[in-house]
């Protein structure tokens, strides 16, 4: 689900119907974006402060830089103002007189679509000169008798030249406006994307093209989301300013035009096209290049000297498309259009060729190649298929243009009417200036903030000016900005003073002189944007869901007795299955507590090892939630429904919680807790699959997200055959010892679930007294991880594995040794020396695991009987017990 949230409006609660399970925000303030937040939809909503919290959170320095902005367009005021005074600052209409737009949609056999986008364009803020629907060479009638029929003030064109350029070169030829927009028919433009377009080119007298920011209007199915992922339309939050300086010549990036935006949202001068032509026939949709008529458009008014501007004010929505077939062909097209361009541009502008050959470099290496290599080295979202696609077109598309070509040509003799020539300027750069470093004169300039801001009109003569900023008296600092021998207007200026200056800034409000400016900001526009209303636990589990506790035994009485009784005593008026697997069930010890505590499930599983003990839990559980704990812990009566409330998210399917230990008596559980112990710290934390793949080379630390001895699950994370149930092969009681809980961690995440950690659901456990038995868990625990690590290599094809078993744990192993001999840890060179060991026996270890296994069984094991006949469950207790945990006996 997509939305706007308008900071500078009442606070709403966002409600969806529609039973989504997030929400992707545009958050904008005064009209213009400043980026977009996913949001957490419980029960199909999220509250209006919540909304507040996590857009100030994430995009503070965007909002504190636009308030800057417009503090500094009204003038600073003199003396003693307070941070709180920039968001009483009103967001000024621009008084400049503005140009007539016409716009622009070009069309063919898509009248659905052509109606949603021209409803959206008689909504508009600002009334356009005109509206032209170029209805390019359609195979019926449809489309002109809905124009005709239903927008009555929109002027129908008829192009029966078959190309998406022949219809925009007819939409610039029928045009009376000053500017002409074009959008596309799969688009909803934005109730103020024309008078965004309009200001920008009465700001900006030098710019003579501009794009827009493109969003996706919904995300709905699987391949929205892939184009999503794969990049997108989308340009940033940041208005550019994109010229080529010609004493410099042509920087070969500039080449690569797709960086500037995308012919779903662009306008021109119109008086540009009768300086550097038409669109070129030969390229875009309609013809066998199938893209690239923007791109080319973009670079040409960029050779010839001219200013293309990116503005995210002006923003269009797309609907992306739908199905995975549909997006296959766009990746194509976008391959052929590509590499159709270069070559296009390559023929035109020959002295400039070896930057193309630079550019088709780059784009198969770093764009093609290493994309490829990282969907191989670790699991990724986008499919490879896709890239394979976009791959291929690309290479094989550069013999396409030539034949576009000869096809426009054609097309343009048998109509009789404008060349198939898009006219391209022949023009040689003096390239007197290489590379990065800036040599020549540059331009020194002094701006008073307390004034208003003006075009520096004086500054053409220079490829770079320094501006020096006062406030007054006060001199606040400098800037530098690439003008490229252009006026620098005073949009500019401001933009590039809010961005750079605006930290040094707030140090001079009253808030500031006391003490840290950045924290007063914070504070005051979360006061004054209704976000200070201070968190509150709103997750919340309707009492009517049933949790089920498995705790898996291995002869520990007292524990058990002592985690049983925790349990017991939960504070909470749902229902509470607690199932006991008893993993020695011919020793009776486990059956023997479970006798004390009628309602208790216990169950046999005779294949010794957690995870087999814990999958027989998981399968024979009735809960919707299955929580995971040991033998070994104390459990504060708060634990449990604070650990399940995340669940009221519906893309939660883990939360772990934080483990304390109950005592550090004992040499072994002090050097436990300095290994790192069980605890993953007091903040609260959530990850889902885009963090999964954030780490490029490196190993996912799913071993730092929390352990089974705190954790719960949606039950049906476990049927999803993406995850499935615990690793048979891993875990304790096994060969390999541990790491079963970060192989299920890792395998939801790569399923794209979502995780949360929640500190506030804490227990206690006691760890190992005695060395001889923590120098047992370290060792297994070095196996576990390199177990682990090989299983994802293995099963799961994530080659970032090797680099964490060969590069990364032998580097640690190194720093622990170097931190313990010179006297930085007290961790023993012992358990180093026996943690080396265990990552050396870890291969052997996973492949004695998996034999073991395949011996004994990995499926599913047979439904066990209880040791025990079952009573009725009995409601959970509810006492006042101390929170801190007793010493263990």
């Amino acid at each position: 689900m997509c939305v706007d949230v308008e900071l500078s409006q009442p606070a709403a609660p966002i409600e969806s119907p529609g039973g989504y399970e997030d929400v992707l925000a545009l958050v904008r303030l005064h009209g213009e974006p400043l980026g977009t937040i996913r949001l957490p939809l419980m029960g199909g909503r999220c509250r209006a402060v919540d909304v507040r919290r996590a857009a100030l959170k994430e995009l503070g320095w965007a909002v504190i830089r636009h308030l800057m902005e417009d503090r500094i367009a009204s003038g600073m005021p003199d003396e003693g103002w307070s941070v709180k005074d920039l968001t009483r600052v009103r967001h000024a209409a621009p008084q400049e007189s503005l140009p007539t737009v016409t716009v622009a949609v070009c069309t063919r056999d898509r009248p659905a679509a052509l109606a949603v986008c021209l409803e959206s364009i008689m909504r508009l803020d600002r009334v356009p000169l005109e509206v032209i629907v170029v209805d390019n060479a359609p195979a019926t009638d449809v489309t002109e008798r809905l124009v005709r029929e239903r927008f009555a003030g929109v002027r129908y064109v008829l192009e029966p030249r078959p190309g998406l350029d022949w219809a925009r070169n007819r939409a610039v030829v029928e045009s009376r406006g000053d500017i002409v927009a074009f959008t596309d028919d799969d688009c909803v433009v934005d109730s103020g994307w024309l008078q965004a377009i309009a200001t920008l080119f009465a700001a900006e007298p030098g710019a003579m093209a501009m794009t827009g920011l493109v969003v996706a209007h919904e995300l709905e199915t699987e391949a929205q989301h892939l184009f999503e992922r794969s990049g997108g339309f989308g340009r940033g939050f940041r208005r550019r300013w994109h010229a080529v300086d010609r004493e410099r010549g042509l920087p070969w990036e500039y080449c690569g035009a797709g960086q500037f935006g995308t012919g779903a949202n662009m306008a021109f001068r119109r008086s540009l096209f009768s300086r550097i032509g038409l669109f070129d026939p030969a390229l875009d949709v309609g013809t066998v290049t199938q893209g690239g008529g923007d791109l080319d458009m973009f670079f040409r008014v960029l050779i010839v000297g001219h200013t293309l501007v990116y503005d995210p004010a002006a923003v269009v929505r797309h609907r992306h498309r739908r199905t995975y077939a549909e997006l296959t062909r766009q990746m194509a097209g976008n391959g052929y259009g590509f590499s159709s361009f270069l070559v296009a541009n390559a023929m035109s502008y020959r002295h400039e060729r070896m930057r193309f050959v630079y550019l088709a470099s780059w784009w198969l290496w770093r764009w093609q190649l290493v994309r490829w290599f990282g969907a191989v080295v670790r699991p990724s979202r986008l499919p490879r298929q896709l890239l394979a696609v976009e791959l291929w077109t690309g290479l094989t598309g550069l013999l396409r243009y030539p034949k576009a070509r000869r096809d426009a040509r054609k097309i343009a003799a048998r109509f009789g009417s404008e060349s198939a020539d898009p006219g391209r300027p022949i023009t040689r750069w003096i390239r007197r200036r290489r590379g990065q470093a800036w040599v020549g004169p540059m331009g020194v300039r002094t701006v008073d903030i307390q004034h208003t801001i003006t075009d520096l009109t004086d500054v053409r003569g220079y490829e770079l000016v320094k501006v020096f900023v006062t406030w007054g008296e006060r001199l606040i600092g400098s800037v530098t900005i690439p003008n490229q021998h252009r006026v620098l207007g005073a949009r500019r200026l401001r933009d590039a003073i809010a961005e750079t200056l605006g930290l040094r800034l707030l140090e001079y409000t009253r808030e500031g002189a006391l003490g840290s400016a950045w924290n007063a900001a914070e504070a005051a526009i979360f006061e004054s944007f209704g976000a200070a209303e201070p968190p509150v636990l709103q997750e919340t589990l309707p009492s009517s869901v049933v949790v089920s506790v498995v705790v898996a035994t291995l002869d520990r009485p007292d524990g058990l007795r002592e985690c049983i009784r925790g349990i017991q005593a939960q504070r909470s008026s749902r229902r509470v299955e607690i199932i006991v697997v008893d993993n020695n069930p011919k020793s009776g010890v486990a059956a023997s507590v479970v006798s004390e505590f009628p309602g208790v499930r216990l169950l046999a599983e005779t294949r010794r090892g957690l995870s087999y003990a814990r999958n027989t839990g998981i399968l024979a559980a009735t809960g919707e939630i299955v929580i995971a704990t040991d033998d070994d812990v104390i459990i504060p009566p708060h634990w449990l429904e604070r650990l399940v409330a995340p669940f009221g998210r519906p893309d939660v399917a883990i939360v772990t919680g934080n483990v304390l230990p109950a005592e550090l008596e004992t040499d072994a559980q002090l050097h436990f807790e300095t290994y790192g112990g069980l605890g993953r710290g007091f903040t609260r934390f959530e990850v889902n699959g885009d963090w999964f793949e954030s780490f490029r080379t490196n190993a996912t630390p799913t071993w730092e997200l929390g352990a089974t001895a705190n954790a719960a699950f949606r039950t049906s994370v476990f049927s999803d055959p993406e995850v499935g149930l615990m690793d048979v092969a891993l875990g304790a009681g096994t060969p390999t010892g541990c790491s079963e809980d970060s192989y299920a961690i890792y395998r939801t995440l790569k399923a794209h679930h979502t995780l949360v950690y929640e500190p506030a659901a804490y227990l206690w456990h006691h760890h190992r007294t005695t060395m001889k038995s923590l120098r047992r868990q370290i060792y297994a625990y070095s196996k576990g991880h390199v177990a682990y690590h090989l299983t994802t290599l293995v099963r799961d094809h994530d080659l970032r594995s090797l680099k964490r078993i060969f590069v990364d744990l032998p580097a640690w192993r190194v720093k622990q040794v170097w931190a313990r001999s010179s006297h930085r840890t007290t961790y023993p060179l012992s358990l180093v020396t026996l943690e080396i060991w265990g990552n050396l026996v870890g291969p052997v270890a996973l492949l004695r695991s998996r034999l073991r296994a395949l011996r004994i069984g990995r499926g599913k094991p047979a439904l066990p009987q209880p040791a025990l006949p079952q009573a009725a469950p009995t409601p959970s207790r509810v006492i006042a017990e101390s929170d801190r945990p007793a010493r263990a006996s």
